[in-house]
């Protein structure tokens, strides 16, 4: 059977090199006569993925490709979650971190990926849900945690994920300060002196592929990680080096837990930056909660 395509695509993602790879993936599955009907939606400002998702007719297509970076995944999960849509969904890698699409082993090459729409497999997934926004990866608040929207997309372009760590070295000075939070779910419940939270339904955040060493996209829970205070920027540098590893959970630092729900608040009255997928998200007080299931993935299968 020939394939209806709905594709969402952001053309400023992967150094401006998505559009390109979207060519490549229809002419092959063109070639191999496995296309029948391909319509390319593009993104220019934010939530035009969320609204090109919501609006979708499921009797027009056989899938959902969302072509861009974590961002653009996140605006297309909501978009669906939000309507809902239920078709499949395939994602085609082309940002700065790509942290979902590397948990799931998602085909970089344009050939290789359009093999994988040809004999696909799918899979049921996790998303996570903090008030009326969802996503795949990772929610987070604190320090650091606003660097993916500070760092210029033309700097993004141009450097890729060095981008963010550029934009992070503004802000090594202020590791010592912490927020004051209170953490409330059946695992942990308690008040924490930290310098960030994540809150992952994926392995990889950050552009580190094993950060949230227990997590598993089809487990109906979420991983927590709260980071303690760190004193200055040799301390810093020890627990990124931890990271890189996956040894960082033995730190005194570190908090780590996995919950299906969490209620997070201010608990000194402090403001908080909320980051989505690398975009901002909502404010304290939040409930953040796993929704099992969620979405139909299209994964690798045998060819």
């Amino acid at each position: 059977m020939k394939l209806r395509i709905k594709i969402i695509l952001n053309p400023s993602s992967g150094r401006e090199t998505a559009g390109s790879k979207i060519d490549d993936i229809l002419s092959y599955l063109s070639r191999q006569s496995a296309l029948e009907r391909a319509d390319i939606f593009y993104t220019s400002s934010r939530f035009d993925a969320t609204n090109f998702a919501a609006n979708t007719n499921s009797d027009d297509y056989d899938m959902i490709l969302a072509a861009g970076g974590d961002g653009t995944v996140n605006e297309v999960i909501t978009g669906m979650m939000r309507n809902p849509i239920d078709l499949p969904l395939a994602i085609m890698s082309s940002g700065t971190m790509n942290d979902f699409a590397a948990t799931t082993a998602q085909p970089r090459e344009p050939s290789e990926f359009a093999r994988m729409l040809m004999n696909r497999k799918v899979v049921n997934v996790d998303c996570g849900k903090a008030g009326d926004m969802y996503f795949l990866n990772v929610i987070a608040g604190g320090l650091l945690t606003d660097v993916p929207y500070k760092a210029p997309v033309d700097l993004k372009t141009v450097f890729g994920p060095a981008a963010y760590w550029m934009a992070a070295m503004r802000d090594l000075p202020s590791a010592g300060r912490t927020i004051k939070l209170h953490f409330n779910s059946t695992e942990f419940n308690d008040d924490a002196e930290c310098v960030l939270f994540l809150v992952s339904n994926s392995s990889s955040v950050g552009g580190f592929r094993n950060l949230m060493t227990n997590a598993d996209i089809r487990d109906g829970k979420l991983d927590v990680l709260i980071l303690k205070r760190i004193e200055d920027a040799t301390e810093a540098i020890s627990l990124i080096g931890k990271m890189m590893i996956s040894d960082h959970l033995a730190s005194d630092n570190v908090i780590y837990f996995q919950t299906s729900a969490i209620d997070i608040s201010s608990a000194d009255g402090a403001s908080a930056v909320l980051d989505v997928d690398g975009e901002e998200g909502p404010s304290l007080p939040v409930t953040i909660e796993c929704v099992k299931d969620a979405i139909k993935l299209i994964v690798p299968g045998e060819e």
